[in-house]
């Protein structure tokens, strides 16, 4: 009853407007026990991982709190001042959201914070082009999705990060894809959906890689005919869990767990015997999940709670006919995640990249050999070029010196140059980074034979190779 008491009191002084007040009490997180989510009017099922409108971007969102133990009490706006505002996510210390918002139709969307005690909100980005998806990173830092160009003029997402003031501004990723949906893992990496989108628009894919940009790798793959629809969550019993929905049906959302250890071999449906559709998720420290749900194509999202040992939705916890109920959180303390050191140094102009063997493709390629022709050399594709071709060792190992943030495609060739694999995806490797891969394989579950590659005794050869990149203009020219 005191906690009711105490709830109404809170909201109270939100209706009223005293957003300068802080709370005296003893405990430290006000609003601790309430859910926080996104109310969004309409909400269209078409997934655009370029623009990242109608899906990432939502129109006159608004971020309010309810009291998950008493429906009767209608939700509290919190962005009142705000045009639209969504994706919020709580600090780890249960005191602070961050969310992205858009202050009048058409401006820009930029991130925010707002302090849970005080109820003020402060600007952190100050960007020309729209900022999404915050998350708070170990280390006073946070990570969030810009619209971003690259030198091709392609129009896509990349990963930014800076200090909670807006200060240091660093950008992550450097390849022409489109990142949206990030969350941050316990052990201290980020995962994102990501999306391929020149020279031709792939299927979306979990991306896994630390906070600096670096060893950034394929962390999940839908199976055919499914698309990821929703941020990926870990939970404490080591499973990580999404929503996709079916691209040839209703595009109802299903939720999907895989294996933290063994991603790409654990696919199980959780709602397999469900009707309905999925839309958002997040874990609370119960471990059972705050979905977004809708049982008929008729009726707005609303939010429950699923038991993920039973595997079964409980009772609603908030509906409202009007909005769609989406980006729940709960407000309570969260275990930080680990702050992985970076190896990044801006004062340096590449990275080092090792692969093992350039005919390896997995276990069974020894059966291989016999029906495909060996790869001799590697061929190093740029974005409007090509970079170089290297001539492999005789074990299939080939040791490069890549200029940083700089994306590119590798191929392999046979002795007449004809492409034997590839080209694969894109790569860009940080300042400073030492990368290494086994060889032309999918998934990150296989690790190197235990020897030295021949490649790495004598020095990584230069790409991009300007000695023949300056031939190839001369031949233009003339």
């Amino acid at each position: 009853m005191k906690r009711k008491k105490l709830h109404f009191f809170y909201r109270s002084l939100i209706i009223f407007g005293f957003t300068g007040f802080v709370f005296l009490s003893c405990n430290d997180r006000p609003m601790e026990g309430m859910v926080i989510l996104s109310q969004v009017p309409e909400i269209h099922e078409e997934v655009n991982y370029s623009s990242g409108s109608s899906w990432r971007y939502l129109p006159e969102s608004r971020i309010v709190a309810i009291d998950p133990t008493d429906s009767e009490i209608s939700a509290t706006i919190l962005t009142e001042s705000f045009y639209s505002a969504c994706a919020p996510e709580i600090s780890y210390d249960a005191n602070f959201i961050i969310f992205s918002g858009q202050n009048n139709k058409g401006e820009i969307w930029q991130i925010y914070e707002m302090d849970l005690a005080a109820l003020s909100v402060r600007q952190i980005t100050s960007s020309n082009e729209n900022c999404i998806d915050p998350a708070y990173l170990p280390g006073g830092r946070i990570l969030y999705s810009k619209r971003n160009k690259d030198k091709m003029g392609n129009t896509g997402h990349a990963l930014f990060t800076c200090n909670l003031d807006g200060s240091e501004v660093k950008q992550i990723t450097f390849n022409p894809n489109a990142y949206f949906a990030s969350s941050i893992l316990q052990d201290g990496r980020v995962l994102s959906i990501s999306r391929e989108l020149y020279p031709e628009t792939k299927e979306s894919k979990l991306m896994v890689l630390r906070p600096d940009g670096t060893k950034a790798e394929l962390f999940y793959q839908s199976i055919k005919g499914s698309i990821l629809y929703s941020s990926a969550v870990e939970t404490s019993q080591g499973k990580i869990i999404m929503i996709e929905t079916d691209a040839k049906a209703d595009k109802a959302g299903k939720l999907i767990a895989i294996d933290y250890g063994r991603p790409m071999h654990s696919r199980l449906e959780l709602s397999k015997d469900m009707d309905g559709s999925f839309r958002s998720l997040r874990e609370q420290n119960s471990g059972n999940l705050l979905v977004s749900y809708k049982a008929s194509e008729n009726e707005s999202y609303g939010l429950y709670e699923f038991d993920t040992e039973s595997q079964t939705l409980k009772k609603a916890l908030y509906l409202d006919k009007k909005f769609n109920a989406v980006e729940a959180i709960m407000v309570e303390k969260k275990t930080r995640p680990k702050k992985i050191p970076s190896e990044v140094n801006m004062d340096s102009d590449s990275g080092l990249l090792l692969c093992q063997d350039i005919n390896f493709s997995g276990y069974d390629h020894l059966k291989k050999d016999s029906l495909i022709s060996k790869g001799v050399q590697m061929e190093i594709l740029g974005l409007e070029t090509s970079l170089g071709i290297v001539d492999v060792e005789k074990d299939g190992s080939v040791y490069l010196k890549v200029a940083a943030d700089t994306p590119f495609q590798i191929q392999t060739l046979d002795k007449n140059g004809n492409v034997i694999n590839g080209p694969g995806s894109w790569i860009y490797i940080r300042p400073n980074e030492r990368r290494g891969c086994v060889g032309c394989h999918q998934g990150n579950e296989i690790v190197p034979d235990n020897k030295q590659p021949l490649s790495v005794l004598k020095e990584p050869v230069v790409i991009p190779q300007l000695t023949r990149l300056i031939v190839k203009a001369k031949v233009e020219s003339e």
